[in-house]
């Protein structure tokens, strides 16, 4: 029904089309450097700019997870409020060298021609990640990252419709069900390797599992028959029956891990507890210096970022969250993704021109009416309650 492309393929060429575009970027200034909003306007492919950040914060929720240690409190409501702060303040500092963003840039590559490729295997890698029981809250914001048929994912998750945890294995087959249902809703592979080939040419018969076995990597080509040669030549006039082609080996597509944002959104460094097939779990790339390796801190298994945003509704913090002089401050790294990504479709300016905005108005009820009736009708808000509450909130406590 569909083609087979390869894995080690999409890898090839994503290693190729990052130090291409890394050459042309860094090659009048190879010591700089790249802050959040450059991440995001990297590539003019915005869903490769998205993977980028998703591993950026993969790496960064790794680093601050490695801040916990049995010997002090970290569930302290004072302790989590100046971590909270601490967290923001490096978001917005993002500093990148070309030898730390190659790597995450060669892999973004190679996860967006996935989804084109195969929408089940990225739906695993992506949204599920390494979670043995998502829930549908963690699907949703974990679709932040999907640009490529974002429409079509979010029509599967918002069909689970639980708030209970869900038995992965069982997701995973309604998704391959739902998929095929819908595969001709799939953007095509055609079209993305389009807008690649744009960029560093590149056709749909270089990534298929088809290609000759010239092509195949050394370890998965099939070994070259060797003809033994004529001994005498008398013997020459009848040659040996040629040897039947060895059958050519199935390339088996090795595991692919898939990891701010500009001051907009800037982001921090991530990283995902790795597993022999959750290709999101592997580092693929150097980060700066671990926060750790000064702090000499415990490895915990809970992302200290999960308990640490002032949206969750049982976290003792947002029950006694005092009053915020400045909405830019309050927002959170990963807040301030969302409402860029969710409400302001990507625009990083014009959710800052709003924050800033909101910041000057005078009193609670004024800065609501400006989000419900300006900005919504702006922007469409339509089944966007989640978010848009979550902004209302804080207009509360800046306004306590």
């Amino acid at each position: 029904m569909k083609d087979k492309y390869s894995q080690a393929k999409r890898e090839q060429y994503g290693r190729r089309l990052a130090a291409h575009l890394c050459d042309q970027h860094f090659a009048t200034q190879p010591a700089a450097t790249l802050d959040g909003p450059a991440v995001l306007r990297f590539t003019p492919i915005r869903q490769v700019n998205l993977f980028v950040v998703q591993q950026l914060l993969a790496q960064w929720t790794g680093e601050m997870a490695r801040l916990r240690s049995p010997y002090f409190d970290f569930e302290d409501a004072d302790v989590r409020q100046a971590l909270t702060q601490f967290m923001n303040v490096l978001s917005r500092r993002i500093k990148v060298a070309r030898a730390a963003f190659e790597p995450l840039l060669a892999r973004a590559i190679s996860d967006t021609l996935g989804l084109a490729a195969d929408p089940a295997q990225a739906f695993e890698q992506k949204l599920l990640g390494n979670q043995p029981s998502p829930t549908v809250a963690q699907l949703r914001d974990s679709l932040r990252y999907i640009d490529i048929d974002k429409a079509l994912f979010q029509e599967f998750i918002d069909s689970l419709a639980t708030d209970s945890p869900l038995e992965r294995e069982q997701v995973l087959s309604r998704f391959r069900l739902y998929q095929e249902a819908n595969y001709k809703r799939h953007q095509p592979m055609e079209k993305l390797v389009e807008e690649f080939g744009k960029l560093l040419p590149l056709t749909e018969a270089e990534l298929r599992e088809s290609e000759p076995a010239a092509t195949l990597t050394p370890v998965d080509a099939p070994a070259p028959v060797v003809q033994a040669p004529v001994a005498a030549p008398e013997l020459a006039a009848a040659p040996a029956p040629e040897p039947e082609p060895a059958p050519a080996k199935v390339m088996a597509p090795p595991v692919f891990d898939p990891v701010p944002v500009a001051e907009p959104v800037q982001v921090a460094p991530a990283a995902s507890v790795a597993a022999p097939r959750r290709p999101l779990a592997e580092a693929t790339a150097p980060s700066g210096v671990p926060l750790h390796a000064k702090l000499k801190a415990e490895h915990t298994t809970t992302p200290l970022s999960e308990t640490l945003r002032p949206e969750r509704s049982n976290a003792m913090l947002a029950e006694k969250a005092p009053k915020v002089e400045s909405l830019r401050e309050a927002i959170s790294i990963n807040q301030r993704f969302s409402f860029i990504n969710e409400l302001f479709n990507g625009e990083n300016m014009e959710y800052h021109a709003a924050i800033q905005h909101l910041d000057t108005l005078p009193d609670p009820d004024t800065a609501k009416r400006y989000v419900s009736e300006d900005l919504a009708g702006k922007y469409g808000w339509v089944r966007k309650e989640e978010h848009v509450n979550k902004l209302l909130k804080l207009i509360d406590r800046k306004f306590a």
